[in-house]
C-alpha cells in the first residue's frame, strides 16, 4: 500500500489504524529500514495481544531478516518485557503494540539495544525516509545472500526474576491487592511476576483480548478506573493496580478506592531508589509533576533534575546525568537498573514493597509525598495556541512575585501556586496544570486561566 506516513510515523514510534493506513507489506519494509538504519546483526521483536499484532511482527520479521538480522521472536509481552529483552540480550528490539488505543490501532514502538529509544531525532526520521521511498517504487536494497535466521524465546520468566531481583518482597506482610489488566498485557505478566508473592491477587479482565471488552485500557482516563475502584472497596483490600493496554504504565488505587497520583509515586519510589543507593544520587521529573517530587527527593539525599514532558525527554536526561530514577505525571516511571526504560511492573513492586514493609494503610503511607492540591491535566481547544499563551503571559507579567519559564510551554510560578500551559504537537490544543498549597488557590488560578484562554 501507498501510505501517508505523515499520519502513522509520530514523534516516538509509528501509530495508526489497521489495514486503512498501514498493514503487514508496510510493517515488512519497516523491518528492512530498521535493520538498515540500525546497522543490526540481530534484533528481538514482540507484540501484544491486539488482533493484528502477530501478523504484523511476523512480516517485521521477514523484512529484517531479508536485510541479514538474526530475529529473536518472544511472542505476546508487555512494552517494558521487550525492553528487558533488548537490555539483557543486547539487541535492537520491535514492539507492536499501539498502547490504549481502541483496537482498530496497532503500532511499533523501536529501540536500539539496552532499550536506548529510536525517536525522531535517533532514527525513526530516517526509517520513515526508507519506507517512503520503497513505498513509492524506488528498488530496495538487494536481499542479503544469507538472510538472518528467525527463532523464538520465552523471555517472561527472566523478566520477572530480574525485577524482583531489584525489589525485596520476601519479607513484606500479607497484602490483598486487586489488579485490573484492561484485558491487556498485564493478565500476561502479572500472574508470573507476582507468583509466589506474599500477595493476595484479585484479578480483573486478565483475558488477553485486543477488542478492549470492558473499558479501554487507558487508566489515565478516571472513568476506566471505576471497576477496580468498586472492587477494591468491595474485596476490602489493599490496594488496586491498573496497567495500561501495553502494562508499561500503572496506576495506584488506595484502600479507600481513591486514585494516587501518580507524582506521590514518583515520590515514593524516588525516596526508596535513594535509599538502595546509598542516600545519594540523581532524580529526573518532568516539569508538571507536583512540587513534592523535587522536595521529597533534596530530603532524601538526592539532586532532582526538571525537564520536557515525554519519555525521549526523561531517557536522554536519565542517560546524560547517570541518573537512578525518573517519573512522570502520566505513570512512566524509569529506572536506571532497568536500562534507563519504563517499566510501571517495577513501580508497582517498589509500591508493594513500601505497604508491605509497614503497618500502616495506603492512603496514609502516601500523604506524606501528596503535600499539594493539583488541578489534573485540562485541555482546551484554541484556534491560536501562541495568541493565547501570549494573552496569559501579558495578564500575569505584571503581577508582582512571578516567575516565567519556557522549557515546555509556558510555567508560571508564585509563592504558594505555578501552573504550566503548554500546546499539543498535534492537535489544536492547550494543556493546563495548576498546583497550589490549598484547593481555594488552585481552584482560582485554574479559573482564571481557563477564561484567559477561552475568552482569547
Amino acid at each position: 500500500m501507498v501510505a501517508d506516513l505523515s499520519q502513522l510515523v509520530k514523534a516516538y514510534d509509528v501509530r495508526g489504524v489497521v489495514p486503512d493506513q498501514w498493514d503487514e507489506a508496510l510493517a515488512e519494509r519497516f523491518g528492512a529500514a530498521f535493520v538498515q538504519v540500525t546497522d543490526a546483526e540481530a534484533i528481538v521483536i514482540g507484540h501484544d495481544m491486539r488482533p493484528t499484532s502477530p501478523g504484523l511482527a511476523g512480516a517485521f520479521a521477514r523484512g529484517a531478516a531479508a536485510r541479514g538480522a538474526d530475529v529473536t521472536l518472544i511472542g505476546l509481552c508487555s512494552t517494558d518485557q521487550l525492553y528487558y529483552a533488548s537490555g539483557a540480550l543486547g539487541l535492537p528490539g520491535a514492539m507492536f503494540t499501539a498502547s490504549h488505543n481502541p483496537a482498530r490501532y496497532n503500532g511499533i514502538k523501536m529501540c536500539r539495544a539496552g532499550a536506548a529509544p529510536v525517536g525522531q531525532d535517533t532514527g525513526l526520521a530516517e526509517i520513515r525516509t526508507l519506507v517512503e521511498q520503497w513505498s513509492e517504487g524506488a528498488p530496495q536494497p538487494p536481499a542479503t545472500t544469507t538472510p538472518g535466521t528467525i527463532t523464538e524465546r520465552d523471555t517472561l520468566a527472566d523478566y520477572a526474576a530480574h525485577l524482583l531481583g531489584l525489589v525485596d518482597l520476601r519479607s513484606i506482610r500479607p497484602l490483598k491487592v486487586v489488579v485490573d489488566a484492561g484485558n491487556g498485557m498485564g493478565g500476561h505478566t502479572v500472574p508470573t511476576v507476582f507468583g509466589g508473592l506474599p500477595l493476595d491477587l484479585v484479578p480483573m479482565y486478565f483475558d488477553l483480548d485486543g477488542t478492549f471488552p470492558n473499558h479501554e485500557a487507558n487508566p489515565l482516563d478516571p472513568k476506566n478506573i471505576v471497576d477496580l475502584q468498586a472492587r477494591v472497596l468491595a474485596e476490602g483490600a489493599d490496594l488496586g493496580l491498573a496497567f495500561d493496554g501495553d502494562a508499561d504504565r500503572c496506576f495506584v488505587v488506595d484502600e479507600r478506592g481513591a486514585g494516587v497520583s501518580p507524582s506521590a509515586i514518583t515520590a515514593l519510589v524516588a525516596a526508596r531508589e535513594l535509599a538502595r543507593n546509598g542516600g545519594e544520587g540523581i532524580v529526573i521529573h518532568n516539569l508538571i509533576t507536583s512540587w513534592s517530587v523535587p522536595e521529597v527527593v533534596r530530603e532524601n539525599g538526592g539532586t532532582p533534575v526538571r525537564t520536557r514532558v515525554g519519555h525521549s525527554f526523561i531517557k536522554t536526561e536519565m542517560a546524560e546525568h547517570g541518573a537512578i530514577f525518573g517519573g512522570e505525571h502520566s505513570a512512566h516511571y524509569y529506572f536506571r537498573d532497568f536500562w534507563n526504560a519504563d517499566t510501571g511492573m517495577l513501580a508497582a513492586l517498589h509500591v508493594l514493597a513500601a505497604l508491605g514493609g509497614q503497618q500502616k494503610p495506603l492512603s496514609e503511607l502516601v500523604s506524606e509525598y501528596d503535600r499539594y492540591t493539583g488541578s489534573g491535566e485540562i485541555n482546551s481547544t484554541v484556534a491560536d495556541q501562541t495568541a493565547s499563551l501570549t494573552t496569559v503571559r501579558t495578564a500575569y507579567g505584571t503581577r508582582d512575585g512571578i516567575t516565567f519559564d519556557d522549557l515546555d510551554g509556558l510555567t508560571a510560578t508564585a509563592a504558594d501556586w505555578w501552573f504550566n500551559l503548554r500546546a499539543s504537537n498535534t492537535e489544536p490544543l492547550l494543556r493546563l496544570n495548576v498546583e497550589a498549597r490549598d484547593e481555594q488557590t488552585m481552584a482560582a488560578v485554574r479559573d482564571e486561566v481557563l477564561t484567559l484562554i477561552r475568552t482569547a
